[in-house]
């Protein structure tokens, strides 16, 4: 019996120290839900309080779009209320080095530009050693059979047709197989029409082509007798070798103006940016961005928004900067009168209404600038 009292004894004991172990364990179990929950409802509050601190910092810093050119602008097209000469440190644009192979013109750009000239004198040419190359304009008639049978729209009746060779105006392969072949030969070319061609008579069926080349559209050479006949009045030249040099010399303006205007701006430091202004220019260039809801990440676009204004009102720092110290002018009344000439009273007047007086006459500064800069250097 006393055996048996002793194991009831330790089964009570054992219960009860398990029972204990299981109250310790729930204890430490709500302990820990306790800390957990506490943790999360921080963190919710947290990124409540993130969410919403970053929807007021957004509503401070969102840029409203405005179309209107002309804000922070004068109506003489400066920017206004700013003392540009002293809110900038302007290089010394008089004096500046030239690098001779930044502007001279290249020989391949001047060929290209002259080649594209007399691409638009080019004729028909029927000499029948001239072979048809990739990228020749040629003139063709043309009889397509299926079968043997002519089908719809597969004959050119003799009204030729120009055809340039690579363009991919006719069916795969058929362009290429004209390559090598000359003026006042007899071609025969065979395809197959694609399988959704779009016509159930011709869809993934074999064609012939029999085709007649007329003649493959030639460029002229340079001459002294070309110049003469299409460009000593337009151009005012006489020979081939002046109106080359006139081409190597618009290439060496157009050169020189943009290495000086790049030069200026870039050699030039903004000390303090006018603010209205460069309020101006944000809300400008996002107008012009017409992002609608495709913004994914404001905070980024806005800071990336800023950058670009800064640099816009750099530039235009630096333009009227130039302008007021080297005691330039314009005439913005002769500027309209000559607008109203060339396009007409109601080109001048959509003008004025879409870009305001102040931006339209601040563009004009910029051209006035630029013509004095190229001509203190060509």
């Amino acid at each position: 019996m006393a055996k048996s009292n002793n194991t009831n004894i330790s089964k009570s004991k054992s219960k009860r120290e398990a029972q204990k172990k299981q109250n310790v364990k729930m204890r430490r179990q709500k302990l820990i839900s306790k800390v957990v929950g506490t943790i999360i409802s921080v963190a919710i509050v947290l990124l409540i309080a993130w969410l919403i601190g970053k929807q007021i910092y957004l509503m401070a810093i969102r840029t409203t779009p405005n179309s209107d050119y002309s804000a922070g602008l004068s109506a003489d097209g400066k920017i206004a209320d700013t003392d540009v000469l002293s809110a900038l440190s302007l290089v010394d644009y008089k004096n500046i080095s030239i690098p001779e192979d930044e502007v001279n013109a290249t020989e391949e750009e001047v060929d290209e530009e002259i080649n594209s000239m007399l691409d638009g004198y080019k004729e028909l040419s029927t000499d029948p050693d001239v072979e048809i190359a990739d990228g020749d304009e040629v003139n063709i008639d043309f009889v397509g059979t299926v079968d043997g049978v002519e089908f719809d729209g597969g004959n050119s009746n003799g009204a030729g047709y120009d055809l340039t060779i690579g363009s991919g105006s006719f069916i795969d392969d058929f362009e290429e197989q004209l390559i090598g072949h000359k003026a006042g030969e007899n071609v025969t070319v065979e395809v197959t029409f694609p399988e959704d061609y779009g016509n159930e008579e011709l869809n993934g069926k074999d064609a012939s082509f029999a085709v007649t080349i007329n003649g493959i559209m030639v460029p002229p050479e340079l001459t002294d007798e070309f110049v003469a006949e299409n460009l000593a009045e337009s151009e005012e030249v006489s020979t081939a070798a002046e109106y080359r040099a006139k081409i190597e010399h618009n290439f060496y303006e157009e050169h020189l103006e943009e290495y000086l205007t790049n030069y200026v701006v870039e050699n030039s430091t903004v000390n303090s940016y006018p603010q209205k202004y460069l309020k101006s220019m944000k809300a400008v260039n996002k107008y012009n961005d017409n992002m609608g809801d495709a913004i994914e990440d404001e905070i980024e676009y806005e800071k990336e928004l800023t950058e670009r204004a800064k640099e816009d009102v750099k530039e235009a720092m630096v333009y009227q900067a130039i302008f007021e110290s080297a005691g330039l002018s314009m005439d913005m009344d002769a500027y309209y009168n000559e607008l109203i000439e060339e396009n007409g009273e109601d080109y001048a007047n959509n003008l004025k209404e879409s870009y305001g007086e102040g931006y339209i006459a601040h563009m004009q500064m910029r051209e006035v600038v630029t013509d004095y800069l190229v001509d203190l250097y060509k």
